[in-house]
């Protein structure tokens, strides 16, 4: 059967799995609280929300914003301050050199290229980073959980993401992921085809409760287009 579109992940798939220090991540945000003086207090309790929301998409696919996550913490923000938070993160945003090729390749077969991203960043900050690098204009479509209801692995945000690229069929379509949850169970429970990027250490707390079996596994990027061109 052929193929109508592949659709990926974003962090640890088009980009490279990085370690993150999440106590220096929770005081970036915390230097956006509105009026506490305490800063360890505010980055205590804004890591222990984070712990919330990711929960809450884990276990129920919910979404978040970073403006729930204040929420969730009982601390009032000033978005304009969110630039520290922002910057925090944006050496871990690169990337991975092998997607413009890749992209490019895919597009010239006549497939779509999508993007599925469990995210509590806002669509601009994503569109920014695609645009600094260079490959923003070879996405037919890309939805990110901060804007629709639900996240991966509900089947509900898969649909999204097909509808944005404008196919119907899912056994048309292949996603592309590094975590067997989210992306490898949760694309097969919606009826897609999966690709697993086996590079990234998914924290513990993130992993769900099942484990999917891809169709392929793929090393680098680059292979995509090869598994893809066989199917």
């Amino acid at each position: 059967m052929a193929i109508d579109a592949v659709i990926f992940d974003w962090g640890g798939t088009l980009t490279r799995w990085h370690d993150i220090d999440f106590h220096a991540e929770s005081l970036a945000l915390a230097q956006a609280v509105v009026d506490h003086s305490d800063t360890e207090a505010a980055r205590s309790r804004l890591h222990a929300a984070g712990d919330v929301i990711w929960g809450r998409s884990r276990d129920h696919q919910q979404s978040s914003t970073v403006a729930d996550l204040f929420t969730e913490a009982g601390l009032a923000h000033d978005p304009e301050l969110l630039r520290h938070y922002y910057e925090f993160w944006e050496p871990h945003t690169s990337t991975d050199p092998a997607v413009g090729p890749l992209w490019e390749a895919l597009r010239a077969d006549g497939l779509k290229v999508g993007v599925l991203s469990n995210t509590i960043w806002p669509r601009a900050f994503h569109e920014q980073v695609f645009e600094r690098d260079g490959v923003r204009h070879l996405i037919d479509g890309d939805v990110y959980s901060s804007e629709i209801p639900w996240t991966k692995p509900s089947p509900l945000a898969f649909q999204a993401a097909m509808d944005a690229v404008g196919v119907t069929d899912p056994s048309r379509c292949v996603y592309v992921g590094d975590r067997l949850f989210d992306d490898i169970w949760g694309a097969h429970n919606a009826g897609l085809r999966a690709i697993h990027i086996p590079h990234s250490a998914i924290p513990t707390s993130q992993v769900g409760h099942t484990e999917g079996e891809p169709d392929a596994v793929a090393h680098d990027l680059a292979e995509v287009h090869r598994i893809v061109s066989g199917w």
